[in-house]
């Protein structure tokens, strides 16, 4: 867990010292430019940085160990974190769809010079850099903050991309006197809002249904079930829920037992099915199991389809 987040707040910290230098360099090179699009990419870095020091903050607080408060730990912060990153991605992409719009009705005398291209070029490589990494180490400590914050980069640089192709239509059509074309630099700004605030959707929504807790679906828990069915004096497993806490799973399980056994026996079969599925599954973190007498008259559990229910049901 320790080493978990330690990779985590490497990678978030990295991220936060490239995104100040990029949004500084960015906003200072629009605004002597006069370019729209790269200063609506240096607000959307700025919001880089906000975003990871509450992706830190939410993975900090993540790696704490469950307490009497919070018996189910602290994973969710995790998504709380997620969810805020969200909300910085459409404020800005909105905050950037105004400015873009207003660049159309207030007028544009000039397209912006070389310097904007250059550093939108640098921008685009490094934040393309930053979402391999964060993204490849998102999916191997299995974090939704960290994955969130590496969308956020890809984000960026789609939206340097989009600045990039309007910055230099821009200075071409200034350079072939096509007055229209100097307007495909506030155009690629506009553009650069709807891609950020459509990824900050995306993002709210897939952390808000953790936060709601959504159980994951029947063909990702029955690999589980089917665990649990062969742990030693389990008949049966009548349900099982499991919901994600950022980056592990709490189980909820129902298992049969044969109803003539004691209850010292009925806890011990329950304890070697949570063993089991901790053991056998690394994003279990808990198992919650609840023993039923078994009644062979029951309605159907998560596994009838396992060769061993199939088995129960012919004898």
């Amino acid at each position: 867990m320790e080493n978990r987040f330690q990779q985590a707040a490497i990678a978030t910290w990295i991220g936060i010292i490239a995104n100040a230098i990029l949004a500084i360099l960015k906003g200072i090179t629009g605004w002597l430019s006069g370019s729209r699009a790269l200063i609506a990419d240096a607000a959307h870095s700025a919001s880089d940085v906000a975003g990871s020091i509450a992706v830190l903050a939410g993975l900090k607080t993540a790696q704490k160990p469950p307490d009497k408060d919070h018996p189910y730990g602290h994973g969710k912060a995790e998504n709380i974190a997620t969810i805020i990153v969200a909300i910085l991605l459409i404020v800005v992409g909105f905050e950037i769809a105004i400015s873009s719009i207003g660049a159309f009705f207030g007028g544009v005398t000039r397209a912006p010079g070389i310097m904007a291209l250059v550093v939108i070029f640098f921008s685009l490589i490094t934040k393309e850099i930053l979402y391999h990494y964060k993204s490849r180490l998102a999916k191997k400590i299995n974090s939704s903050a960290l994955m969130a914050e590496a969308w956020h980069h890809r984000s960026d640089s789609i939206s340097s991309l989009a600045a990039f192709i309007g910055i230099a239509g821009a200075m071409f059509g200034q350079a072939m006197n096509l007055p229209l074309l100097v307007y495909l630099d506030p155009l690629a700004g506009l553009a650069v809002s709807v891609l950020v605030m459509k990824v900050g959707f995306t993002l709210a929504k897939e952390s808000s249904q953790v936060m709601l807790e959504q159980v994951l679906s029947d063909d990702e828990v029955k690999p589980i079930a089917e665990s649990a069915e062969n742990v030693e004096g389990v008949i049966r497993v009548d349900e099982l829920l499991a919901r994600t806490h950022g980056h592990y799973i709490i189980v909820d399980i129902k298992v049969s037992v044969d109803p003539s056994i004691s209850v010292e026996k009925g806890h011990t079969i329950s304890k070697n099915v949570k063993k089991c599925l901790i053991k056998n599954y690394d994003t279990v973190q808990n198992v919650f199991v609840h023993v039923n007498p078994y009644r062979p008259d029951d309605g159907g559990t998560v596994t009838d389809l396992s060769p061993k229910s199939k088995e129960k049901k012919r004898a």
